[in-house]
């Protein structure tokens, strides 16, 4: 957990930091800034993707989780989760409110979701090695001066759900080790990746995806590794 805590750290850190020079950007570079970053978002996501072994279910992950997201309504539920935290520590204007949802939302998403925060998360919880989320510490920490350069407070807020979601996987994965095969984390970077470019795709203006709606998609190879793959082997011997 020692490392999750200076993951979370790092965020905060570079938050604080990139808030501090944000204002000396220009809006153009600014937005400019946030392009780079988008597309060195969706690298990120190609390159996870690939990790993927079973491509059939990393589709069906993908078509079943936003559909449950959907059910769920999980974009809409984190957006007003945005706007209490909000409400809590500030009281600026409407632009001000968008932009940190957005921040809350998009680095919720680009520190949660990928190979390096569920592999590192797993190594340190089964092999009590901690050097794959001290790397993720640094990237995530000059990632989020960017964005919050940009994007302001909102990306801070993000540490809570880094820490309490590899936080998680520490804790369980110590418990289920049996279960996160070689195969069931290559898928799982798999599902990952595609919805890190998802949200490259959103940081980019391409097109408006529901990213949060996408997030049960991670659970579905879980589940099937862990149930349902075990029932067809018992069933059909």
């Amino acid at each position: 957990m020692k490392a999750v805590i200076i993951n979370a750290l790092a965020i905060i850190v570079g938050t604080f930091a990139g808030n501090l020079i944000g204002n000396r950007f220009s809006k153009k570079l600014e937005e400019e800034i946030l392009d780079i970053l988008g597309i060195a978002v969706i690298y990120i996501g190609i390159s996870s993707a690939l990790k993927g072994e079973n491509t059939l279910l990393i589709v069906i992950s993908l078509v079943i989780g936003v559909a449950l997201g959907n059910l769920i309504n999980i974009e809409e539920k984190l957006n007003g989760l945005g706007d209490k935290v909000l409400g809590l520590v500030s009281k600026r204007s409407k632009t001000s409110q968008g932009n940190f949802i957005e921040g809350f939302v998009t680095a919720s998403l680009i520190f949660s979701v990928g190979s390096m925060a569920i592999l590192g998360s797993i190594s340190a919880g089964i092999l009590k090695d901690n050097s794959i989320l001290i790397t993720k510490s640094i990237l995530d920490g000059v990632t989020s001066i960017v964005l919050a350069s940009s994007l302001g407070f909102g990306v801070g807020f993000s540490s809570l759900v880094v820490f309490i979601y590899q936080g998680l996987i520490v804790i369980f994965s110590s418990f289920l080790k049996d279960i996160f095969t070689p195969g069931l984390i290559a898928d799982l970077s798999g599902v990952g990746g595609i919805l890190i470019m998802a949200i490259g795709f959103n940081m980019l203006k391409i097109k408006k995806l529901n990213t949060a709606n996408m997030l049960p998609a991670i659970l579905v190879p879980i589940v099937y590794e862990s149930l349902i793959r075990k029932l067809i082997e018992i069933i059909f011997g």
